[in-house]
């Protein structure tokens, strides 16, 4: 190791899970937090800690010239920035790097090559990874070039912000008389939002799964895939239920993408832990983004494979070599994630509060990566993620089976929780199947005609 003490810039499970991995590679810690986080449990657990503002992430978590200036205060060799808030800020790693600390994650220039929607295709696809097939580059100005490119690549289509992400910043095109105000009106959101005004076009896929590969990769030019996983439960593009590995996904599937992934974290000189997400529609794989990050929903990888993800990432970031080839690789088993929110079930709504009481379930193959405790009140500052349930078995009826015997044996009073939701969704026939696209759950709840009318307002303004 050439450091020996890591600021974790971030809050809740995942600072704890960071914490944990430090301690285990007998790294000290140093805890930032807000002053409405004095209570949380990595805090209470880390070596130093250190207040960097108020409630607001914008005053604390993302105001990075605080964040470096605990870093030097602390004596910090490495930072941290787990998943959200600052992970993904090409800038912040840029600045992290010139103030001679060690940013655990990727270059500030990789953030930035697949920050951008346009500039990561363009490498995927020198690297030989399937993309979507779409335009190559930004959008000109001319009309009646771009109805010639979505004539050929055949509609529907869909606008994308180069500079896009969390579900902002595109717009489905299904006839030739819709295109040019959809152009005109995803520039103007892009430039809104993202302060980038190209987009670019791409084939619109109706009913796709969505389905990301896990990879590490050191600084040694070695990388390795730790398979896939199905993210297709998904309510307002944000994942609610995971599982690993992806159902009808066959051996020979997932060793060729995975080992096209693996060669381009080698061709781009990916350093740590990184999603490659994909859409998957009738046997083929679509690339449609990379998370240069570790991921929410990483433990499902971690419990199927063995592999300590967030400890591999540290080291590796540390100059280590990766501790594993692809031959240590073996997928064993199935395993869920349940996310567990504290929000109403029904409306969604968040649902901050004090947790009077609370039971953890146990048992062989469960595993809960959370902050809270009994006591512990729940801020509305933040994302309302509070914990989540990890379950693992032989197989994938197992594995259900393990996963809702640990939710009827969960208990979280004071707030409400989305735990009727998962019950919900793991005795649905779709789920059991496997297999549901991306729009499965908002059928389910009734969101798309809610979701198609907030369009056609937001469009109308």
């Amino acid at each position: 190791m050439n450091f020996d003490k890591v600021l974790i810039a971030n809050r809740g499970e995942i600072a704890l899970r960071i914490l944990r991995a430090c301690k285990q590679l007998g790294l000290k810690t140093v805890a930032v937090h807000s002053t409405a986080d004095r209570e949380l449990m990595h805090v209470k657990l880390a070596d130093e800690t250190i207040c960097i503002g108020p409630a607001s992430p914008k005053e604390s978590y993302l105001n990075i010239p605080t964040i470096i200036a605990a870093a030097e205060a602390a004596g910090a060799s490495a930072i941290h920035p787990g998943y959200g808030f600052l992970s993904e800020n090409a800038d912040f790693a840029e600045m992290v790097e010139k103030s001679g600390f060690i940013f655990i994650g990727p270059t500030a220039d990789t953030i930035r090559l697949m920050g951008d929607k346009v500039s990561a295709k363009r490498a995927m696809q020198r690297a030989g990874v399937p993309c979507v097939p779409g335009s190559d580059g930004a959008l000109g100005d001319d009309i009646n070039e771009n109805k010639k490119l979505a004539k050929k690549i055949g509609y529907p289509i869909i606008i994308k912000a180069a500079g896009g992400g969390g579900g902002r910043g595109m717009r489905v095109v299904r006839s030739e008389d819709e295109l040019e105000d959809a152009i005109a009106l995803t520039r103007r959101e892009a430039d809104m939002f993202f302060n980038n005004p190209a987009v670019y076009m791409e084939k619109f896929l109706e009913n796709p799964r969505h389905i990301e590969f896990q990879v590490l990769s050191d600084t040694h030019g070695h990388a390795v895939y730790l398979g896939e996983r199905d993210c297709s439960m998904q309510r307002r593009n944000q994942k609610v239920l995971e599982e690993a590995p992806a159902p009808f996904i066959t051996p020979e599937q997932r060793a060729e993408i995975g080992s096209r992934c693996a060669k381009a974290c080698i061709d781009i000189g990916y350093r740590g832990a990184g999603t490659f997400e994909f859409l998957y529609e009738n046997g083929q794989f679509y690339f449609i983004e990379m998370n240069t990050r570790v991921q929410v929903e990483h433990p499902v990888t971690e419990l199927i494979t063995g592999v300590d993800i967030v400890r591999e990432m540290i080291a590796v970031c540390a100059g280590a070599p990766l501790s594993i080839t692809q031959d240590d690789v073996h997928i064993k088993g199935h395993a869920f994630e349940c996310r567990i929110n504290a929000e109403d079930p029904k409306t969604f709504l968040p649902s901050p509060g004090q947790i009077s009481y609370l039971n953890i379930p146990g048992g062989p193959g469960v595993r809960w990566d959370s902050h809270i405790y009994q006591g512990y009140r729940v801020p509305p500052y933040y994302d309302s993620l509070i914990g989540k349930l990890i379950c693992h078995d032989d197989d994938r009826e197992l594995a259900m089976a393990r996963t809702l015997q640990a939710l009827d044996e969960m208990v979280i009073d004071g707030i409400k929780t989305n735990i009727p939701l998962h019950k919900d969704l793991l005795t649905d026939p779709v789920e059991i199947k496997g297999g549901a696209s991306i729009h499965y759950l908002e059928h389910k709840l009734g969101l798309v005609q809610e979701k198609s009318a907030d369009k056609s307002k937001e469009d109308a303004k």
